[in-house]
């Protein structure tokens, strides 16, 4: 599959919309992947998380990790694909935690997957939280990243970089000009 492919899913299953949106990350954006409208379909879910995996082919991975609550389901597709076991991160107040018995051990090999990358936050405190554990990161997988393409100094395979802006509340045109703000996904409320 190829990024246009990619693109022609969300668009067919209403995931990309268009308005005022507060992003989980506090930023404000006139465009929001709503990516579990993809990820509901279970024959779709596993197509994409098929493509994510074969990124990491060549990869030593024991173990995928992924943040709640948007990661879960393609965290879960990856680690199915790759026959991995897989753990999630929960917000615990203002960082991410591994809960209910779940672990991490010293030396796994941990592929971090994630729905959609904004500015990158939630997968600095998961390659903290791997570090913690003794861990070790084998690379980032990502269904989309919006506004341009991070380097964690990681192997990475993103399927669709999405070129959308992204404000700074202060700066936010669509502020400025009386629009609605909806918190789509955000744990912010508006």
């Amino acid at each position: 599959m190829n990024q246009a492919e990619y693109m022609a899913i969300f668009e067919r299953e209403g995931a990309v919309e268009k308005g005022h949106f507060l992003l989980s990350s506090g930023l404000h954006s006139d465009t929001y992947i709503q990516c579990v409208r993809v990820l509901q379909y279970p024959h779709l879910a596993e197509r994409l998380a098929d493509e994510l995996a074969k990124g990491f082919d060549q990869e030593k991975v024991d173990v995928v990790l992924s943040p709640a609550l948007g990661g879960i389901i393609i965290g879960y597709m990856v680690a199915m694909a790759m026959g991995k076991r897989m753990v999630y991160a929960e917000r615990t107040g203002d960082q991410l935690l591994l809960r209910r018995g779940q672990a991490l051990q010293r030396g796994e090999r941990v592929l971090l997957v994630e729905d959609v990358i904004t500015t990158g936050g939630s997968l600095r405190e998961l390659i903290e939280l791997a570090g913690r554990d003794g861990a070790m990161i084998s690379g980032i997988g990502a269904l989309i990243e919006r506004g341009g393409l991070r380097d964690f100094g990681l192997a990475k395979k993103v399927l669709l970089p999405i070129d959308v802006m992204a404000w700074e509340a202060d700066n936010c045109p669509l502020c400025r000009e009386g629009a609605a703000l909806q918190a789509p996904g955000s744990r912010r409320s508006v």
